[in-house]
């Protein structure tokens, strides 16, 4: 009897939808990757996810391949913002399972405000992934000699104590 491969056989291709659309709803950034939302930089395309390179001593460097590529020296940054948006993963709940909703998840933004070479104040903002928070942040402290401009008291106790934060 052939039945048994053919119910199987039917529920392949919705299972696999499902299965593809779960991490679909499940994918924001890579942990060690960076997203460029958007901004004044012309070059990217918005919502371009690529690597972000803090190495180099002299510029952060955004490259998301054919999408598109930046750097920024960071003698020309003249503020870092940096702030956070937790949603419910409702998507998640409905393909998934109903206990995502009662998870958080957390997206990092940071905003990067310098001058061109023509003197024009340029605006970047790049959401990172969670492995890239802590350490960028701090390199961009470093490097450019600039505090890290904080949205709220939430993005701070992430990244310093709640007594450097002021809570």
């Amino acid at each position: 009897m052939d039945t048994g491969l053919s119910w199987r056989s039917s529920l392949r291709l919705p299972v696999g939808i499902l299965v593809l659309l779960a991490g679909v709803a499940l994918s924001a950034v890579d942990g060690d990757k960076a997203m460029y939302m958007g901004g004044t930089i012309t070059n990217v395309q918005e919502k371009a996810e690529g690597r972000l390179a803090t190495s180099s001593t002299s510029e952060i460097a955004f490259d998301a391949g054919k999408k598109g590529a930046f750097s920024i020296a960071y003698a020309s940054i003249t503020s870092l913002e940096y702030g956070q948006k937790a949603g419910r993963r409702v998507a998640v709940a409905v393909l998934v399972s109903p206990l995502a909703l009662f998870s958080k998840k957390r997206n990092h933004y940071l905003t990067i405000t310098y001058k061109d070479d023509a003197g024009s104040e340029q605006a970047g903002v790049l959401e990172l992934g969670k492995d890239l928070v802590r350490t960028t942040l701090k390199i961009l402290e470093v490097r450019t000699g600039k505090e890290i401009e904080f949205q709220d008291a939430e993005a701070c106790r992430q990244y310093k104590t709640p007594k450097e934060c002021g809570t």
